[in-house]
Protein backbone atom coordinates (compact mmCIF):
# COMPACT_ATOMS: atom_id res chain seq x y z
CA UNK A 1 0.00 0.00 0.00
CA UNK A 2 2.80 2.40 0.84
CA UNK A 3 5.09 1.57 -2.05
CA UNK A 4 4.89 5.09 -3.46
CA UNK A 5 4.80 6.99 -0.18
CA UNK A 6 6.62 10.31 -0.17
CA UNK A 7 7.42 12.82 2.55
CA UNK A 8 7.73 16.58 2.31
CA UNK A 9 9.09 19.04 4.80
CA UNK A 10 7.17 22.32 4.87
CA UNK A 11 9.67 25.11 5.30
CA UNK A 12 7.57 28.23 4.99
CA UNK A 13 9.30 31.05 6.80
CA UNK A 14 8.28 32.67 10.08
CA UNK A 15 9.90 35.26 12.27
CA UNK A 16 13.06 33.80 13.88
CA UNK A 17 12.75 32.97 17.56
CA UNK A 18 14.34 35.31 20.07
CA UNK A 19 14.48 35.39 23.84
CA UNK A 20 15.08 38.33 26.18
CA UNK A 21 17.82 37.92 28.74
CA UNK A 22 17.54 39.16 32.32
CA UNK A 23 19.56 42.23 31.50
CA UNK A 24 17.08 43.15 28.77
CA UNK A 25 19.38 42.38 25.83
CA UNK A 26 17.76 40.51 22.99
CA UNK A 27 19.77 37.59 21.70
CA UNK A 28 19.30 34.42 19.65
CA UNK A 29 17.65 31.61 21.56
CA UNK A 30 20.00 29.02 23.04
CA UNK A 31 19.53 25.93 20.88
CA UNK A 32 19.62 22.49 22.45
CA UNK A 33 17.68 19.95 20.42
CA UNK A 34 17.64 20.59 16.70
CA UNK A 35 14.47 21.76 14.95
CA UNK A 36 13.96 20.97 11.27
CA UNK A 37 13.28 22.90 9.14
CA UNK A 38 15.22 25.81 10.63
CA UNK A 39 12.23 28.14 10.49
CA UNK A 40 9.03 26.09 10.66
CA UNK A 41 5.53 27.46 10.32
CA UNK A 42 2.92 27.41 13.08
CA UNK A 43 -0.83 27.84 13.11
CA UNK A 44 -0.78 29.73 16.42
CA UNK A 45 1.51 31.39 18.93
CA UNK A 46 0.76 28.68 21.50
CA UNK A 47 2.00 26.01 19.08
CA UNK A 48 5.21 27.93 18.42
CA UNK A 49 5.78 28.44 22.15
CA UNK A 50 5.15 24.75 22.81
CA UNK A 51 7.78 23.64 20.28
CA UNK A 52 10.27 26.24 21.52
CA UNK A 53 9.74 25.15 25.14
CA UNK A 54 10.07 21.47 24.25
CA UNK A 55 13.23 22.19 22.28
CA UNK A 56 14.82 23.76 25.36
CA UNK A 57 13.89 20.76 27.51
CA UNK A 58 15.28 18.08 25.21
CA UNK A 59 18.94 17.01 25.08
CA UNK A 60 21.31 18.04 22.32
CA UNK A 61 21.06 14.78 20.39
CA UNK A 62 17.26 14.90 20.06
CA UNK A 63 15.61 16.25 16.90
CA UNK A 64 12.20 17.85 16.36
CA UNK A 65 10.67 17.63 12.88
CA UNK A 66 7.90 20.12 12.17
CA UNK A 67 5.23 20.00 9.47
CA UNK A 68 6.15 16.74 7.77
CA UNK A 69 3.61 15.78 5.15
CA UNK A 70 3.24 12.10 4.29
CA UNK A 71 1.50 11.06 1.10
CA UNK A 72 0.69 7.73 -0.45
CA UNK A 73 -1.98 6.41 -2.81
CA UNK A 74 -4.62 6.40 -0.09
CA UNK A 75 -4.14 9.56 1.95
CA UNK A 76 -2.24 12.75 2.54
CA UNK A 77 -1.45 13.74 6.14
CA UNK A 78 0.70 16.32 7.88
CA UNK A 79 2.46 15.50 11.13
CA UNK A 80 2.65 18.65 13.23
CA UNK A 81 5.60 17.43 15.28
CA UNK A 82 7.82 14.35 15.39
CA UNK A 83 10.26 14.01 18.28
CA UNK A 84 13.21 11.67 17.71
CA UNK A 85 14.97 11.01 21.03
CA UNK A 86 17.98 8.67 21.19
CA UNK A 87 17.50 5.93 23.78
CA UNK A 88 13.85 6.94 24.34
CA UNK A 89 11.86 6.66 21.12
CA UNK A 90 10.01 8.50 18.39
CA UNK A 91 6.87 10.45 19.33
CA UNK A 92 4.34 11.69 16.78
CA UNK A 93 2.59 14.69 18.33
CA UNK A 94 -0.51 16.35 16.95
CA UNK A 95 -0.50 19.94 18.24
CA UNK A 96 -3.74 21.93 18.45
CA UNK A 97 -3.67 25.54 19.64
CA UNK A 98 -6.63 27.63 20.67
CA UNK A 99 -9.45 26.31 22.85
CA UNK A 100 -9.99 22.57 22.34
CA UNK A 101 -12.82 20.51 23.80
CA UNK A 102 -14.35 17.07 23.50
CA UNK A 103 -18.16 17.22 23.20
CA UNK A 104 -20.18 14.01 22.90
CA UNK A 105 -17.25 12.20 21.29
CA UNK A 106 -16.46 15.03 18.88
CA UNK A 107 -13.30 17.14 19.19
CA UNK A 108 -13.80 20.84 18.54
CA UNK A 109 -11.33 23.72 18.26
CA UNK A 110 -12.13 27.42 18.62
CA UNK A 111 -9.59 29.93 17.39
CA UNK A 112 -9.63 33.23 15.47
CA UNK A 113 -13.38 33.32 15.90
CA UNK A 114 -13.89 30.00 14.11
CA UNK A 115 -15.39 26.87 15.67
CA UNK A 116 -14.38 23.74 13.76
CA UNK A 117 -14.50 19.99 14.17
CA UNK A 118 -11.07 18.38 14.40
CA UNK A 119 -9.67 14.84 14.60
CA UNK A 120 -6.38 15.09 16.53
CA UNK A 121 -6.21 11.46 17.66
CA UNK A 122 -6.96 10.07 14.20
CA UNK A 123 -4.36 12.42 12.71
CA UNK A 124 -1.68 11.40 15.21
CA UNK A 125 -2.35 7.67 14.75
CA UNK A 126 -2.40 7.93 10.97
CA UNK A 127 0.86 9.87 10.86
CA UNK A 128 2.50 7.36 13.21
CA UNK A 129 1.73 4.49 10.87
CA UNK A 130 2.59 6.49 7.76
CA UNK A 131 5.97 7.30 9.31
CA UNK A 132 6.59 3.65 10.16
CA UNK A 133 5.74 2.49 6.64
CA UNK A 134 7.76 5.29 5.07
CA UNK A 135 10.87 4.23 7.01
CA UNK A 136 10.29 0.55 6.25
CA UNK A 137 10.50 1.30 2.54
CA UNK A 138 13.24 3.94 2.63
CA UNK A 139 16.54 2.62 1.17
CA UNK A 140 18.60 4.60 3.71
CA UNK A 141 16.76 3.26 6.77
CA UNK A 142 18.14 -0.07 7.99
CA UNK A 143 17.33 -0.01 11.71
CA UNK A 144 13.88 -1.56 11.55
CA UNK A 145 10.79 -0.10 13.17
CA UNK A 146 11.75 2.17 16.09
CA UNK A 147 9.79 2.48 19.32
CA UNK A 148 6.96 4.91 18.56
CA UNK A 149 4.01 6.52 20.33
CA UNK A 150 1.41 9.08 19.35
CA UNK A 151 0.35 12.00 21.55
CA UNK A 152 -1.91 15.03 21.36
CA UNK A 153 -0.67 18.40 22.64
CA UNK A 154 -3.13 21.15 23.58
CA UNK A 155 -0.81 23.96 24.75
CA UNK A 156 -3.57 26.56 25.26
CA UNK A 157 -6.18 24.22 26.77
CA UNK A 158 -6.44 22.89 30.35
CA UNK A 159 -8.02 19.45 30.45
CA UNK A 160 -10.37 18.58 33.32
CA UNK A 161 -8.96 16.39 36.08
CA UNK A 162 -11.23 13.49 35.15
CA UNK A 163 -10.42 13.68 31.41
CA UNK A 164 -11.11 10.48 29.50
CA UNK A 165 -11.31 10.02 25.72
CA UNK A 166 -11.49 6.97 23.42
CA UNK A 167 -8.05 6.31 21.93
CA UNK A 168 -6.35 8.91 24.11
CA UNK A 169 -5.34 8.05 27.66
CA UNK A 170 -4.44 10.98 29.89
CA UNK A 171 -0.77 10.05 29.74
CA UNK A 172 -0.97 10.46 25.94
CA UNK A 173 -2.21 14.07 26.21
CA UNK A 174 -0.20 17.20 26.99
CA UNK A 175 -2.27 20.20 28.06
CA UNK A 176 -1.40 23.72 29.19
CA UNK A 177 -0.41 22.55 32.66
CA UNK A 178 1.98 19.96 31.19
CA UNK A 179 3.93 22.25 28.85
CA UNK A 180 6.51 23.14 31.50
CA UNK A 181 7.55 19.47 31.63
CA UNK A 182 6.50 18.33 28.14
CA UNK A 183 9.71 16.41 27.49
CA UNK A 184 9.17 14.34 30.63
CA UNK A 185 5.59 13.58 29.53
CA UNK A 186 6.87 12.41 26.13
CA UNK A 187 9.53 10.22 27.77
CA UNK A 188 6.92 8.69 30.06
CA UNK A 189 4.57 7.97 27.17
CA UNK A 190 7.30 6.23 25.19
CA UNK A 191 8.22 4.14 28.21
CA UNK A 192 4.59 3.05 28.68
CA UNK A 193 3.91 1.78 25.15
CA UNK A 194 3.79 -1.99 25.10
CA UNK A 195 5.01 -4.42 22.46
CA UNK A 196 7.12 -1.72 20.82
CA UNK A 197 10.70 -2.29 19.57
CA UNK A 198 13.80 -0.83 21.15
CA UNK A 199 14.24 2.95 20.99
CA UNK A 200 16.54 4.41 18.31
CA UNK A 201 20.23 4.96 18.97
CA UNK A 202 21.94 8.28 18.34
CA UNK A 203 23.10 6.89 14.99
CA UNK A 204 19.55 5.87 14.15
CA UNK A 205 18.34 9.40 14.83
CA UNK A 206 20.97 10.79 12.45
CA UNK A 207 19.76 8.33 9.82
CA UNK A 208 16.23 9.51 10.51
CA UNK A 209 17.34 13.09 9.87
CA UNK A 210 18.79 11.97 6.56
CA UNK A 211 15.56 10.18 5.61
CA UNK A 212 13.15 12.92 6.67
CA UNK A 213 15.01 16.19 6.25
CA UNK A 214 18.28 15.27 4.55
CA UNK A 215 19.34 15.71 0.95
CA UNK A 216 16.24 14.01 -0.39
CA UNK A 217 13.89 16.66 0.96
CA UNK A 218 15.32 20.00 -0.25
CA UNK A 219 16.51 18.30 -3.43
CA UNK A 220 12.96 17.19 -4.11
CA UNK A 221 11.84 20.82 -4.16
CA UNK A 222 14.88 21.83 -6.23
CA UNK A 223 14.21 19.11 -8.79
CA UNK A 224 10.62 20.30 -9.10
CA UNK A 225 11.83 23.89 -9.52
CA UNK A 226 14.28 22.77 -12.21
CA UNK A 227 11.49 20.95 -14.02
CA UNK A 228 9.38 24.11 -13.94
CA UNK A 229 12.29 26.16 -15.28
CA UNK A 230 12.87 23.67 -18.07
CA UNK A 231 9.18 23.63 -18.96
CA UNK A 232 9.08 27.44 -19.07
CA UNK A 233 12.17 27.52 -21.31
CA UNK A 234 10.70 24.90 -23.61
CA UNK A 235 7.48 26.89 -23.93
CA UNK A 236 9.45 29.98 -24.91
CA UNK A 237 11.53 27.95 -27.35
CA UNK A 238 8.44 26.46 -28.96
CA UNK A 239 7.41 29.99 -29.87
CA UNK A 240 10.29 29.88 -32.34
CA UNK A 241 8.34 27.34 -34.37
CA UNK A 242 6.68 30.31 -36.04
CA UNK A 243 9.99 30.84 -37.84
CA UNK A 244 9.62 27.41 -39.46
CA UNK A 245 6.03 28.23 -40.35
CA UNK A 246 7.17 31.37 -42.15
CA UNK A 247 9.89 29.47 -44.01
CA UNK A 248 7.72 26.54 -45.03
CA UNK A 249 8.24 25.77 -48.71
CA UNK A 250 11.81 27.09 -48.77
CA UNK A 251 14.20 24.19 -49.35
CA UNK A 252 17.62 25.78 -48.86
CA UNK A 253 17.78 27.88 -45.74
CA UNK A 254 20.35 28.92 -43.13
CA UNK A 255 18.96 30.03 -39.76
CA UNK A 256 21.48 31.89 -37.63
CA UNK A 257 21.19 32.89 -34.01
CA UNK A 258 23.17 33.38 -30.85
CA UNK A 259 23.43 31.03 -27.91
CA UNK A 260 20.11 30.34 -26.21
CA UNK A 261 18.01 31.15 -29.27
CA UNK A 262 16.68 27.60 -29.60
CA UNK A 263 18.50 26.59 -32.81
CA UNK A 264 18.91 22.96 -31.75
CA UNK A 265 15.22 22.67 -30.86
CA UNK A 266 14.35 24.15 -34.26
CA UNK A 267 16.71 21.76 -36.03
CA UNK A 268 14.97 18.77 -34.43
CA UNK A 269 11.56 20.26 -35.15
CA UNK A 270 12.43 20.90 -38.82
CA UNK A 271 13.70 17.33 -39.20
CA UNK A 272 10.52 16.05 -37.54
CA UNK A 273 8.28 18.02 -39.87
CA UNK A 274 10.12 16.84 -42.97
CA UNK A 275 9.98 13.21 -41.82
CA UNK A 276 6.26 13.54 -41.07
CA UNK A 277 5.77 14.63 -44.69
CA UNK A 278 7.20 11.29 -45.78
CA UNK A 279 10.65 12.52 -46.76
CA UNK A 280 13.82 10.60 -46.05
CA UNK A 281 15.71 12.92 -43.69
CA UNK A 282 19.19 13.12 -42.14
CA UNK A 283 19.79 15.20 -39.00
CA UNK A 284 23.51 15.68 -38.44
CA UNK A 285 26.09 17.70 -36.55
CA UNK A 286 29.82 17.56 -35.85
CA UNK A 287 30.26 16.75 -32.15
CA UNK A 288 29.58 13.36 -30.58
CA UNK A 289 27.89 14.76 -27.49
CA UNK A 290 25.40 16.83 -29.47
CA UNK A 291 24.76 13.87 -31.77
CA UNK A 292 23.83 11.69 -28.82
CA UNK A 293 21.59 14.45 -27.48
CA UNK A 294 19.83 14.66 -30.86
CA UNK A 295 19.38 10.90 -30.97
CA UNK A 296 17.76 10.87 -27.55
CA UNK A 297 15.44 13.73 -28.49
CA UNK A 298 14.42 12.01 -31.71
CA UNK A 299 13.80 8.69 -29.93
CA UNK A 300 10.94 10.39 -28.07
CA UNK A 301 9.13 11.24 -31.30
CA UNK A 302 6.47 9.02 -32.92
CA UNK A 303 8.17 6.56 -35.24
CA UNK A 304 6.78 8.07 -38.44
CA UNK A 305 8.18 11.49 -37.44
CA UNK A 306 11.75 10.34 -36.81
CA UNK A 307 14.54 11.22 -39.24
CA UNK A 308 16.14 8.22 -40.97
CA UNK A 309 19.64 9.19 -39.82
CA UNK A 310 20.63 11.06 -36.69
CA UNK A 311 24.31 11.39 -35.81
CA UNK A 312 27.60 13.00 -36.71
CA UNK A 313 28.59 13.89 -40.25
CA UNK A 314 31.63 11.62 -40.02
CA UNK A 315 29.71 8.62 -38.67
CA UNK A 316 27.47 8.78 -41.72
CA UNK A 317 30.54 8.25 -43.92
CA UNK A 318 31.81 5.41 -41.76
CA UNK A 319 28.41 3.81 -42.13
CA UNK A 320 28.84 4.00 -45.89
CA UNK A 321 32.08 2.06 -45.64
CA UNK A 322 34.85 4.61 -45.10
CA UNK A 323 37.51 2.89 -42.92
CA UNK A 324 37.63 4.23 -39.36
CA UNK A 325 40.55 6.46 -38.47
CA UNK A 326 42.31 7.59 -35.31
CA UNK A 327 40.91 10.39 -33.18
CA UNK A 328 44.33 12.05 -33.32
CA UNK A 329 44.58 12.02 -37.14
CA UNK A 330 43.16 15.40 -38.12
CA UNK A 331 43.95 14.84 -41.80
CA UNK A 332 41.67 11.77 -41.79
CA UNK A 333 38.70 13.75 -40.41
CA UNK A 334 39.28 16.98 -42.31
CA UNK A 335 40.26 15.63 -45.73
CA UNK A 336 40.33 11.86 -46.26
CA UNK A 337 36.90 10.90 -44.87
CA UNK A 338 34.94 13.73 -46.62
CA UNK A 339 36.64 12.94 -49.94
CA UNK A 340 35.82 9.26 -49.57
CA UNK A 341 32.21 10.13 -48.78
CA UNK A 342 31.90 12.06 -52.04
CA UNK A 343 33.28 9.06 -53.94
CA UNK A 344 31.11 6.50 -52.16
CA UNK A 345 27.95 8.61 -52.49
CA UNK A 346 27.99 8.09 -56.27
CA UNK A 347 27.53 4.35 -55.69
CA UNK A 348 24.85 4.61 -53.04
CA UNK A 349 21.47 3.18 -53.97
CA UNK A 350 18.62 5.68 -54.11
CA UNK A 351 17.11 4.20 -50.93
CA UNK A 352 20.17 5.24 -48.88
CA UNK A 353 20.22 8.86 -49.99
CA UNK A 354 18.12 11.63 -48.51
CA UNK A 355 15.43 14.00 -49.68
CA UNK A 356 16.44 16.53 -47.03
CA UNK A 357 19.37 17.15 -44.70
CA UNK A 358 19.26 19.25 -41.52
CA UNK A 359 22.59 20.40 -40.05
CA UNK A 360 22.87 21.71 -36.49
CA UNK A 361 25.88 23.84 -35.46
CA UNK A 362 26.71 24.29 -39.13
CA UNK A 363 29.59 26.67 -38.37
CA UNK A 364 31.54 23.60 -37.21
CA UNK A 365 31.64 22.17 -40.75
CA UNK A 366 34.72 22.66 -42.92
CA UNK A 367 34.16 23.82 -46.47
CA UNK A 368 35.29 20.46 -47.85
CA UNK A 369 32.53 18.67 -45.92
CA UNK A 370 29.70 20.40 -47.72
CA UNK A 371 30.39 18.57 -50.97
CA UNK A 372 29.85 15.30 -49.10
CA UNK A 373 26.69 16.64 -47.49
CA UNK A 374 25.24 17.55 -50.89
CA UNK A 375 26.34 14.22 -52.36
CA UNK A 376 24.18 12.46 -49.76
CA UNK A 377 21.05 14.04 -51.26
CA UNK A 378 19.00 12.17 -53.84
CA UNK A 379 19.10 15.37 -55.87
CA UNK A 380 22.28 17.30 -54.95
CA UNK A 381 21.17 20.24 -57.09
CA UNK A 382 17.73 20.81 -55.59
CA UNK A 383 17.45 18.61 -52.46
CA UNK A 384 16.45 20.34 -49.25
CA UNK A 385 19.24 21.64 -47.00
CA UNK A 386 18.51 23.41 -43.72
CA UNK A 387 21.48 24.72 -41.72
CA UNK A 388 21.40 26.14 -38.18
CA UNK A 389 24.52 28.03 -37.12
CA UNK A 390 26.09 30.71 -34.92
CA UNK A 391 29.19 32.38 -36.30
CA UNK A 392 30.02 33.59 -32.80
CA UNK A 393 30.61 29.97 -31.77
CA UNK A 394 33.16 29.16 -34.48
CA UNK A 395 35.69 27.73 -32.04
CA UNK A 396 37.46 25.11 -34.15
CA UNK A 397 40.57 25.77 -36.22
CA UNK A 398 38.73 25.38 -39.50
CA UNK A 399 36.83 27.77 -41.71
CA UNK A 400 34.12 27.05 -44.21
CA UNK A 401 30.76 28.02 -45.52
CA UNK A 402 28.16 25.96 -47.39
CA UNK A 403 29.17 25.73 -51.03
CA UNK A 404 25.62 26.38 -52.24
CA UNK A 405 23.47 29.46 -51.92
CA UNK A 406 21.19 29.46 -48.87
CA UNK A 407 18.55 31.97 -47.88
CA UNK A 408 19.58 33.40 -44.52
CA UNK A 409 17.28 34.26 -41.61
CA UNK A 410 18.25 35.39 -38.13
CA UNK A 411 16.97 34.59 -34.64
CA UNK A 412 17.38 37.59 -32.37
CA UNK A 413 16.00 36.44 -28.99
CA UNK A 414 17.76 34.55 -26.22
CA UNK A 415 15.16 32.27 -24.67
CA UNK A 416 16.99 29.53 -22.81
CA UNK A 417 19.40 31.37 -20.50
CA UNK A 418 18.16 33.37 -17.53
CA UNK A 419 18.34 37.12 -17.87
CA UNK A 420 21.32 37.16 -15.51
CA UNK A 421 23.30 34.59 -17.51
CA UNK A 422 22.40 36.02 -20.91
CA UNK A 423 23.29 39.49 -19.70
CA UNK A 424 26.77 38.29 -18.75
CA UNK A 425 27.68 37.28 -22.31
CA UNK A 426 25.36 39.62 -24.21
CA UNK A 427 28.30 41.75 -25.39
CA UNK A 428 29.68 38.63 -27.10
CA UNK A 429 26.41 38.09 -29.00
CA UNK A 430 25.49 41.57 -30.25
CA UNK A 431 22.01 42.03 -31.62
CA UNK A 432 20.41 39.39 -29.38
CA UNK A 433 17.49 40.42 -27.17
CA UNK A 434 17.21 38.78 -23.76
CA UNK A 435 13.78 37.25 -23.27
CA UNK A 436 14.48 34.38 -20.85
CA UNK A 437 13.34 33.96 -17.29
CA UNK A 438 14.72 35.93 -14.37
CA UNK A 439 16.96 33.81 -12.18
CA UNK A 440 19.83 33.68 -9.73
CA UNK A 441 22.81 36.03 -9.91
CA UNK A 442 25.86 34.77 -11.77
CA UNK A 443 28.61 33.88 -9.31
CA UNK A 444 32.22 34.80 -9.92
CA UNK A 445 35.06 33.25 -7.90
CA UNK A 446 38.34 35.06 -8.63
CA UNK A 447 41.45 32.89 -8.76
CA UNK A 448 44.59 32.34 -10.83
CA UNK A 449 44.11 30.41 -14.06
CA UNK A 450 46.27 27.53 -12.79
CA UNK A 451 44.03 27.25 -9.72
CA UNK A 452 40.72 27.45 -11.61
CA UNK A 453 40.12 23.69 -11.82
CA UNK A 454 40.76 23.11 -8.12
CA UNK A 455 38.55 26.05 -7.19
CA UNK A 456 35.83 24.81 -9.54
CA UNK A 457 36.02 21.38 -7.87
CA UNK A 458 35.36 23.00 -4.50
CA UNK A 459 32.48 25.03 -5.93
CA UNK A 460 30.90 21.97 -7.53
CA UNK A 461 31.23 19.97 -4.31
CA UNK A 462 29.51 22.76 -2.37
CA UNK A 463 26.69 22.91 -4.91
CA UNK A 464 26.05 19.19 -4.50
CA UNK A 465 26.63 18.81 -0.78
CA UNK A 466 25.56 22.15 0.70
CA UNK A 467 22.96 23.40 -1.79
CA UNK A 468 21.59 19.98 -2.78
CA UNK A 469 21.73 20.44 -6.55
CA UNK A 470 21.13 17.06 -8.23
CA UNK A 471 24.36 15.75 -9.78
CA UNK A 472 22.74 15.35 -13.19
CA UNK A 473 21.95 19.08 -13.27
CA UNK A 474 25.60 20.20 -12.93
CA UNK A 475 28.44 20.34 -15.46
CA UNK A 476 32.03 21.43 -14.77
CA UNK A 477 33.61 22.78 -17.95
CA UNK A 478 37.17 23.88 -18.67
CA UNK A 479 38.54 26.21 -21.34
CA UNK A 480 42.08 24.81 -21.71
CA UNK A 481 43.41 21.62 -20.13
CA UNK A 482 40.74 18.99 -19.60
CA UNK A 483 39.69 18.09 -16.07
CA UNK A 484 41.46 14.94 -14.79
CA UNK A 485 38.11 13.17 -14.42
CA UNK A 486 37.28 13.93 -18.05
CA UNK A 487 40.61 12.45 -19.16
CA UNK A 488 39.96 9.30 -17.12
CA UNK A 489 36.48 8.84 -18.56
CA UNK A 490 37.58 9.49 -22.12
CA UNK A 491 40.27 6.85 -21.73
CA UNK A 492 37.41 4.33 -21.64
CA UNK A 493 36.23 5.45 -25.09
CA UNK A 494 34.13 8.30 -26.41
CA UNK A 495 30.86 6.36 -26.23
CA UNK A 496 31.43 5.48 -22.58
CA UNK A 497 32.47 9.05 -21.82
CA UNK A 498 29.38 10.64 -23.37
CA UNK A 499 27.15 8.14 -21.62
CA UNK A 500 28.13 9.93 -18.39
CA UNK A 501 26.32 13.04 -19.64
CA UNK A 502 23.07 11.23 -18.87
CA UNK A 503 24.35 9.56 -15.70
CA UNK A 504 22.45 10.63 -12.57
CA UNK A 505 25.23 9.53 -10.22
CA UNK A 506 27.74 12.32 -10.78
CA UNK A 507 28.16 15.70 -12.37
CA UNK A 508 29.46 15.90 -15.94
CA UNK A 509 33.05 16.94 -16.66
CA UNK A 510 33.67 18.44 -20.07
CA UNK A 511 35.47 20.98 -22.21
CA UNK A 512 33.77 23.89 -23.95
CA UNK A 513 34.92 22.50 -27.32
CA UNK A 514 32.79 19.39 -26.91
CA UNK A 515 29.88 20.99 -25.06
CA UNK A 516 28.73 23.33 -27.79
CA UNK A 517 25.03 22.88 -28.54
CA UNK A 518 24.44 21.33 -25.11
CA UNK A 519 23.29 22.88 -21.84
CA UNK A 520 22.98 22.14 -18.13
CA UNK A 521 20.84 23.86 -15.49
CA UNK A 522 24.09 24.60 -13.63
CA UNK A 523 27.52 25.14 -15.16
CA UNK A 524 30.71 25.69 -13.20
CA UNK A 525 33.12 27.22 -15.73
CA UNK A 526 36.82 26.89 -14.91
CA UNK A 527 38.60 29.51 -17.04
CA UNK A 528 41.97 27.77 -16.83
CA UNK A 529 43.52 29.53 -19.80
CA UNK A 530 43.24 29.11 -23.55
CA UNK A 531 45.34 27.08 -25.94
CA UNK A 532 44.81 29.58 -28.74
CA UNK A 533 43.91 33.12 -27.71
CA UNK A 534 42.87 33.84 -31.30
CA UNK A 535 39.80 31.68 -30.55
CA UNK A 536 39.58 32.51 -26.84
CA UNK A 537 36.74 35.01 -27.20
CA UNK A 538 34.55 32.44 -28.94
CA UNK A 539 35.43 29.75 -26.39
CA UNK A 540 34.58 32.05 -23.49
CA UNK A 541 31.26 32.86 -25.18
CA UNK A 542 30.44 29.17 -25.48
CA UNK A 543 31.41 28.47 -21.87
CA UNK A 544 29.36 31.34 -20.42
CA UNK A 545 26.28 30.38 -22.43
CA UNK A 546 26.04 26.68 -21.51
CA UNK A 547 24.23 27.28 -18.18
CA UNK A 548 20.46 27.63 -18.19
CA UNK A 549 19.71 28.56 -14.54
CA UNK A 550 22.95 29.09 -12.58
CA UNK A 551 26.42 30.01 -13.82
CA UNK A 552 29.53 30.01 -11.63
CA UNK A 553 32.74 31.32 -13.21
CA UNK A 554 36.13 30.58 -11.65
CA UNK A 555 39.16 32.34 -13.09
CA UNK A 556 41.41 35.35 -13.48
CA UNK A 557 39.36 38.49 -14.01
CA UNK A 558 42.14 40.17 -16.01
CA UNK A 559 42.33 37.24 -18.42
CA UNK A 560 38.56 37.28 -18.82
CA UNK A 561 38.66 41.03 -19.41
CA UNK A 562 41.42 40.66 -22.03
CA UNK A 563 39.56 37.87 -23.83
CA UNK A 564 35.91 38.81 -23.41
CA UNK A 565 36.10 42.53 -23.01
CA UNK A 566 35.30 45.02 -20.29
CA UNK A 567 31.54 44.40 -20.48
CA UNK A 568 31.87 40.72 -19.53
CA UNK A 569 34.27 41.49 -16.68
CA UNK A 570 32.03 44.24 -15.38
CA UNK A 571 28.95 42.00 -15.42
CA UNK A 572 30.79 39.26 -13.53
CA UNK A 573 31.98 41.59 -10.80
CA UNK A 574 28.59 43.31 -10.56
CA UNK A 575 26.77 40.00 -10.18
CA UNK A 576 29.32 38.94 -7.54
CA UNK A 577 28.64 42.06 -5.48
CA UNK A 578 24.91 41.39 -5.62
Amino acid sequence: MFQNAVVRCDARRVTPWTVTAQDGDERGVHMTARVLPDEPRFASASEQLFVQTLQEQLPDDAVLFCNLRFSDRAEDREADLIVAWPGVGVAVVEVKGGSVSLQRGVWRQVGDGVDREIHPVDQAVACKYLLGNYLAEHPRWTAGRPRMAHLVALPATTLPAAFRAPGLARWMAIDRTDVAHAAARIRSALQQVREEPDPPTAGDVEDLVDCLAGTAIPQQHLVAWLAEQEAACDLLTRDQAKVLDLLAGRDRVEITGGAGSGKTWLAVEKARRLAAEGQRVALMCYSRGLAEFLRRRVDKLPKRQRPDYVGTFHHLGIGWGVPEGSDDDSRYWEEFLPAQMVSLARELPESERFDAIVVDEGQDFAESWWDAVLAALRDPATGALHVFSDEGQRIFARQGRPTVELESFSLVENLRNTKQIAGTFSSLAPGMRVRGLSGMPVRFVPCASEQAVDVADDVAAALLEDEDWPPESVALLTTHQRHPVQRERQAEGQDAYWATFWDDEDLFYGHVLGFKGLERPVVVLAVNGFRDEARAREMLYVGLSRARDLLVVCGDLELIRRVGGEAVARRLTTERQQ
